[in-house]
């Protein structure tokens, strides 16, 4: 299983301090949310994970502004009331601005991945035509990223027609989204879901002659 592409870039305002998310092979790692803002005005709050090695040379302080450099990550939480995907960015790079200028704000991403669910698509009570996909994004040793990724209008009729192990390209930004769960029993709560908003969507042979 070859790896594939992988890569978002963002700039925001860190909104947390870093907490202690797990250790693996013995070294601990970090989870903090910066809020990214859009060209809309409203904000997409996001998860990163990061190394202790890379806070103990670039330390995080809520309030500042940070680039980070890294790619989309998921995991599957098991509990009593069943999984849970859970997505953020792992942070490969990390940079400070002093400036703290909001104008900064950036959130792009590509990646590369194998549809492993049925494209939904669908159109809202005002025309407008929707896509859900979830991709699996592969990395080293042979494990993979499931990403929930969303398409409107061509995109979304591009994506329609295609099919469970199509490989295909996108690039878009990594977005908050916040939704109200039924759980078991009649009672709910609010949630927050992370998915790819997509600019970009096409085969991934158009791009990796």
């Amino acid at each position: 299983m070859s790896e594939s592409s992988n890569n978002i870039y963002i700039s925001g305002l860190c909104m947390s301090a870093p907490e202690l998310s797990h250790t693996v092979y013995e070294e601990n790692f970090y989870r903090f949310f910066i809020g990214v803002r859009r060209l809309s005005g409203a904000e997409d709050v996001i998860p990163v994970t990061v190394s202790e090695s890379l806070l103990a040379v670039r330390p995080v302080m809520v309030s500042f502004h940070y680039t980070i450099v890294g790619q989309i990550r998921s995991y599957n939480l098991h509990s009593e009331n069943g999984s849970k995907l859970l997505i953020s960015v792992f942070a490969k790079e990390l940079y400070s601005d002093s400036s703290n200028d909001r104008s900064l704000d950036c959130n792009r991403c590509e990646l590369t991945g194998f549809i492993c669910k049925d494209v939904t698509y669908r159109t809202t009570p005002f025309a407008r035509e929707i896509s859900d996909v979830l991709i699996a994004v592969n990395r080293r040793y042979g494990k993979s990223d499931y990403l929930p990724c969303i398409a409107w209008g061509k995109n979304a009729r591009k994506l329609s027609m295609l099919s469970v192990g199509d490989e295909i390209y996108l690039e878009g930004r990594l977005q908050s989204r916040e939704y109200v769960k039924t759980l078991p029993g009649g009672s709910s709560e609010n949630r927050i879901a992370y998915e790819v908003s997509c600019s970009t969507v096409d085969y991934a042979k158009e791009y990796n002659p």
